[in-house]
């Protein structure tokens, strides 16, 4: 956390981070002890063994060591930059919150909130009409951090759960209480899910709150709840 008289910034610890590159260099010193027997076992009960594996082993045990250390603590550096770009940084001021996730920023308006609160492990922003303006991953924030952050600034927090839970309903293929060109577009947006196209999931949610849908993800399934 970094605090300014201002804002305040969130964002994953970087002891995670470092816990990250340091354990998979661990990782890597001790396979550089261990690849022989393991590649040994692996042939005795499977037939053959990954070619990585088998030319590790082919070293001698001074060379093994050092090699698959540097290769563990290279693992761990892309895991950690990797790691850190997919997390929540989410920055608060009296005017606007400000959040930045997978490459992208995005400022939004506090006169624009009508409410904010964490939906199990999201951070969820609603206008005054219940629409939703921004839903994100936030697991690698302080839940606490998180709450005491927005009520510091006077944002409208809603609490730990979303206020509207009981009015998400699981979605169906036909759903009843749905118009065909709603039904027509979460199922678009099913087949992108399967087919992991993120982007085209995005647009097809907008598309839908246009209609008056708002959707979450919860349990590799799709659920919606009507905006009054």
């Amino acid at each position: 956390m970094t605090t300014t008289g201002t804002s305040v910034t969130l964002r994953m610890p970087n002891a995670v981070l470092w816990l990250l590159g340091i354990g998979c260099g661990a990782a890597g010193f001790g396979l550089g002890f261990l690849v022989k027997p393991v590649v040994e076992w692996i042939v005795d009960a499977v037939g053959d063994a990954p070619g990585p594996l088998r030319l590790a082993a082919a070293l001698p045990t001074v060379w093994a060591v050092p090699v698959l250390t540097l290769v563990g603590l290279l693992i761990g550096a892309w895991l950690a930059s990797m790691a850190q770009k997919e997390a929540l940084v989410l920055t608060v001021n009296s005017a606007c919150v400000g959040l930045r996730q997978d490459g992208a920023d995005r400022h939004i308006p506090r006169d624009a909130i009508g409410s904010v609160f964490l939906d199990g492990k999201e951070l969820v922003f609603l206008d005054a009409q219940t629409k939703q303006i921004a839903r994100h991953k936030a697991s690698d924030l302080s839940k606490t951090a998180v709450r005491t952050t927005f009520e510091r600034f006077g944002y409208p927090w809603a609490g730990m759960s979303d206020p509207h839970e009981r009015e998400f309903q699981r979605w169906t293929d036909g759903q009843p209480g749905l118009d065909e060109h709603a039904n027509g577009l979460l199922r678009a947006r099913a087949r992108a899910l399967i087919d992991e196209q993120a982007g085209a999931a995005a647009d097809l949610a907008d598309r839908l709150q246009a209609a008056g849908v708002v959707l979450r993800d919860r349990d590799d399934a799709q659920q919606y709840r009507q905006i009054r």
